[in-house]
């Protein structure tokens, strides 16, 4: 691998209509040029959610061009070739995903639903809030891993610790 290396990155959810999209925008930026970064669905809802694109825009972060999609947009041939598969809900890592051309690096970065907390806009609004900063956190965690030189191995280790930080929706019952 040389480090002007460009990687593909996929976050997963479910509805991809949050927390996938504020993922993908947050690496967009953070990731500054080195990542690709791309979001979909299992069973996408078809918009992405005002919250969330709210969100982005308070965070400084672009919130135009999203789409909620289906994750078979890439599975077909000539899709991209992903290097990193990451799911952010608990609903779509328990699913069973398509097969990623390419054999990617995957790993579980659940964080609650911002999308299903009730009550007052302030509240749900503090909710995609406080996605936002754990997923950006996992984020630049991963941004700032050596790509070039650590080996797969360690690499997959890293991508799962990174999946349990702050935030997480990992249960230590589960084995990784």
């Amino acid at each position: 691998m040389t480090s002007d290396r460009v990687y593909n990155v996929l976050f997963l959810c479910t509805g991809n209509s949050a927390r996938s999209i504020l993922a993908e925008a947050i690496l967009r930026v953070e990731g500054k040029g080195r990542f690709h970064a791309y979001s979909a669905g299992s069973h996408p809802k078809g918009e992405v959610h005002p919250l969330a694109l709210d969100t982005l825009r308070a965070l400084g972060y672009p919130a135009e061009g999203f789409s909620s999609k289906s994750w078979d947009v890439f599975a077909v041939p000539g899709a991209s070739q992903m290097d990193f598969v990451f799911t952010v809900c608990d609903n779509a890592a328990g699913e069973a995903c398509p097969v990623w051309p390419g054999q990617p690096m995957t790993a579980h970065w659940g964080v609650e639903d911002p999308a299903a907390v009730e009550g007052e806009t302030y509240v749900k609004a503090q909710a995609f809030s406080t996605a936002a900063r754990y997923l950006k956190n996992r984020i630049m965690a991963f941004v700032s891993l050596p790509m070039t030189s650590i080996d797969r191995l360690a690499l997959q280790r890293q991508l799962h610790d990174i999946g349990r930080m702050e935030g997480s929706t990992f249960r230590k019952s589960e084995v990784a």
